[in-house]
């Protein structure tokens, strides 16, 4: 029976726990304690509750296909093949205007193929693309927003940890996510490279052209790394992903095998056998706090839908009159607030569970809900005044002359198209269920 009471505490108490700075995790599982042991008045019960979720969150064997992902895209981050198809991106690219940010957003995309993850495409790129853009006299604010607002594709385009989370939290399949977001992953990397035409060729002086500057490409590395690079990582995701939609493994399967060929592409790349070990610790620190999140989410969920809550909010929703697409504003308008706060993983954490169930009654096709609140998501994460991508980049930058307003105001147009594509996706959710609806049915 829903308790009016009960509902403000459990959502007022964790607002005030993630605003005074205790971390997501203790905050999500101290307040499910709190609501549990108000609704029973048994801790007994809650003892129970909290053992029996855990248990069932921490054997699923699904849970295993985020560390291993990571650590694929850490083994292949490692063996600098990264950076060689940037740099060989850039000599094929040397007619073009712009072609170092063109280069930047395409490698971006490639990268997501083997991460998945914003902050790190951020801090990857930031350290491989700045330099060089900064050498052949492109804007600073430009040449830093357009790897902040391209590192987004990192939880588009699959595998993404964002993804897996989405796919765990709301019990639908991992695989028919990852496919879903191919097409809107490259419709979204197409509108970044035409804006940067478009911005080459009415402000050439943003990317050098017109400026006296001597410098030219690097000619350092060898045609045969390049191609080794290339093909080790169009063979990572040939294997990984069209495995995991051809029916071959399932996708915990798909990321260890994904770890073992990123493991073996290193190793051919010359990776040290201290590094290997470094690197599994650093995915072991990095990936422990994702599960123990997802566990307190699981737990904050079962408490949620144990008072009432859940319901009572859909209800609220529903009744606020504002139809399909004001409803669908509203809950896009509250992932952009929340990104200026907390990290991607915390916003799904905290609503994928309330809202998913919402847009499924409101008719909206789950697969492209899925989509649209990825991209809203990682919108956020560009939105001022605490956009965290933003942040990252300035950081890794490590330019002092670059003040954080000039990355936030080359981040917008990026922000605006991410917009665009989630307004593309609503009136044409096809877009990211096409390819679902044709691999699986």
């Amino acid at each position: 029976m829903f308790d009016v009471n009960i509902a403000v505490l459990l959502i007022a108490s964790l607002l005030v726990f993630v605003a005074i700075g205790v971390h997501i995790a203790i905050a999500l599982g101290v307040t499910s304690i709190i609501g549990i042991y108000m609704v029973t008045g048994n801790m007994v019960i809650v003892q129970k509750m909290v053992g029996s979720t855990s248990f069932e969150a921490l054997r699923n064997y699904v849970f295993a296909v985020i560390p291993l992902f990571m650590l694929m895209g850490e083994f292949i981050s490692k063996s600098g093949a990264i950076t060689d198809i940037y740099r060989g991106l850039q000599r094929g690219l040397r007619r073009l205007p712009g072609r170092l940010a063109f280069a930047t957003v395409i490698g971006n995309a490639i990268f997501s193929f083997v991460t998945g993850v914003s902050i790190a495409s951020a801090a990857a790129f930031t350290r491989i693309a700045y330099p060089e853009m900064k050498r052949h006299g492109y804007n600073r604010g430009f040449a830093l927003g357009s790897i902040t607002g391209s590192s987004c594709l990192g939880m588009l385009i699959p595998p993404s940890v964002l993804m897996i989370v989405w796919g765990i939290l709301t019990e639908r399949s991992i695989g028919k996510i990852f496919l879903a977001g191919v097409l809107p992953g490259i419709m979204l990397t197409t509108l970044f490279l035409l804006y940067i035409i478009f911005l080459s060729l009415l402000r050439p002086k943003m990317v050098g052209i017109g400026k006296e500057n001597p410098v030219t490409i690097d000619e350092d590395d060898t045609i045969g790394n390049v191609w080794i690079s290339v093909i080790g990582i169009l063979s990572v995701i040939f294997v990984v992903l069209g495995g995991i939609w051809m029916g071959w493994f399932s996708p915990t399967e798909g990321a260890g095998v994904g770890a073992a060929m990123g493991l073996m592409l290193a190793i051919v790349k010359g990776i040290t056998k201290r590094e290997i070990i470094d690197t599994i610790l650093q995915v072991g620190k990095t990936s422990a706090p994702i599960l123990l999140l997802l566990l307190t989410a699981s737990l904050y969920s079962r408490t949620l839908a144990m008072t009432g809550v859940t319901n009572e909010i859909s209800e609220v929703f529903l009744a606020t009159g504002l139809g399909f697409a004001g409803i669908l504003c509203l809950m896009i308008l509250i992932w952009f607030i929340l990104g200026m706060i907390i990290d991607s993983i915390s916003i799904m954490l905290l609503t994928v569970t309330i809202f998913e169930p919402i847009a499924v009654s409101l008719g909206i096709e789950p697969l492209a809900f899925a989509i649209i609140g990825i991209i809203a998501i990682e919108a956020g994460l560009l939105t001022p005044p605490f956009g965290i991508l933003v942040y990252t980049v300035k950081v890794a930058a490590n330019d002092k002359k670059i003040k954080i307003g000039e990355i936030f105001t080359h981040s917008i147009p990026y922000w605006l198209i991410m917009l665009f594509a989630v307004f593309l996706l609503i009136q044409f959710p096809i877009i990211a269920t096409y390819l679902p609806n044709l691999v699986f049915g």
